[in-house]
């Protein structure tokens, strides 16, 4: 987080970096978590959000982290349909709030994704980006930023650093079918994933028997000309990832941790490194350093990622980049921010979702974590976060465990699921 000066931090999950702004129904589902950026504010700091937050989470946030409400600013911004969020503010008529308070020279713009959008409103709005020194600085990382948040260009970076990559080709669409036939004559099966794609979207997972005699059919992710990237499909064990940071004065790693999945999609996450794939902590650090040096020599700063697949052999294979904040970076930053003045020094935490068997409203989700002793304890710094505000369906529940070791993480999720009721994994 920021030592000095106001933040706007600017929630754009609506952008291009990503995805394309036409799959936009996948960014709106995406901005549902804005709300978490709450936990970011520091007195004088000002929220930009696409979606509303409630009193309650607002009060709560506030609770923990020590910062009133009346101590910074939240901007909620009308839908505007899918369009980047500085279009949305311009359309709603809201720029003149955003830069009264803002309130001047020092202050500087976070966004969620750095793209042209956002850059292009810091610089209407006469603010740098953080934590770029001036906004030129920000603007000469954008054609990295934009590339190395893409399959192919982050194999082209990977490649250049000595990352181990499964076996793969690069192609335009109408050449995916003839590299999956290729690669299906080595491999039982592969992974076919849009250029551009995030989250596990747009991904396809084919065995030999899926396309004999059949045509080959695709997500409109990128047109009739977009690019793909083809791969040899690894027995998976683990999916893990490294998350670092460049600043003036280097590459620096964060933390590590295993995501969770379902069929190739994103589902929460735990850190440290569980023991079972633990081994591959000092590779995963080497890669990610080494990419943290690649983007410092063309101007990023700022966090970034390395992804990984652990096989079943227990070799690692790094799989994509994620040069932007992430579905991570925020709830890492809420965890060390919590447990700083506690005597858990180095926490284990998983960030989940559940869904309850019927909806509650945000104080009756907290009443039942009170009830069952699980709410956080800033004294004692563990226990369980509600920290995405209440759900739109009041049913699917966004939640952090905090813990001093990963036995303490296990034994509050399983109260989590006990105290709100919730249905059992498919």
């Amino acid at each position: 987080m920021h030592e000095a000066g106001r933040l706007i931090i600017f929630a754009n999950f609506l952008s291009d970096l990503a995805l394309d702004l036409d799959q936009g129904q996948v960014l709106a589902q995406w901005a549902q978590q804005a709300p978490r950026k709450a936990w970011l504010l520091r007195p004088g700091d000002v929220l930009v959000t696409p979606e509303p937050l409630s009193r309650e989470f607002l009060r709560y946030v506030g609770d923990l982290t020590g910062v009133p409400g009346e101590q910074a600013a939240v901007i909620e911004v009308p839908p505007a349909g899918v369009v980047p969020l500085a279009q949305a503010v311009r359309q709603a008529g809201l720029v003149e709030q955003v830069r009264a308070l803002a309130g001047g020279p020092g202050a500087a713009l976070l966004p969620t994704a750095l793209d042209a959008s956002a850059i292009a409103f810091a610089r209407e709005l006469g603010l740098t980006v953080h934590p770029y020194p001036t906004i030129e600085d920000a603007a000469a990382a954008l054609r990295t930023t934009m590339l190395l948040n893409t399959k192919a260009g982050f194999r082209a970076a990977a490649e250049r650093v000595g990352m181990r990559l499964p076996e793969g080709r690069v192609c335009r669409r109408p050449g995916v079918e003839g590299a999956v036939r290729e690669l299906l004559q080595r491999y039982e099966r592969v992974v076919v994933k849009p250029d551009r794609s995030a989250g596990g979207h747009g991904l396809r997972f084919l065995a030999r028997g899926d396309i004999n005699g059949a045509e080959l059919r695709l997500d409109e992710v990128g047109g009739p000309r977009g690019t793909w990237v083809v791969e040899e499909c690894v027995d998976v064990a683990a999916s893990v990832s490294i998350q670092l940071e460049n600043t003036v004065a280097g590459t620096r790693a964060l933390f590590s941790g295993a995501m969770r999945t379902v069929r190739g999609s994103f589902t929460g996450y735990v850190s440290p490194l569980p023991p079972s794939c633990a081994h591959v902590a000092a590779e995963l650090e080497e890669w990610g350093m080494r990419l943290g040096r690649h983007l410092s020599d063309r101007g990023y700063l700022g966090p970034f990622g390395v992804d990984a697949l652990v096989a079943a052999d227990g070799v690692a294979y790094a799989s994509e980049s994620n040069v932007r904040r992430t579905a991570t970076t925020t709830p890492q930053a809420m965890v060390t921010r919590l447990t700083a003045a506690s005597a858990v020094a180095d926490p284990a935490w998983s960030m989940s979702k559940g869904w309850t068997r019927r909806p509650f409203g945000f104080e009756e989700a907290l009443d039942r974590l009170r009830e069952h002793r699980l709410a956080f304890d800033p004294a004692r710094g563990e226990g369980v976060v509600l920290y995405a505000d209440a759900p739109p369906d009041g049913r699917s529940w966004r939640y952090v465990v905090i813990a001093a070791h990963e036995g303490g993480v296990r034994d509050r999720e399983d109260g989590v699921a006990e105290a709100l009721e919730f249905e059992p994994p498919i």
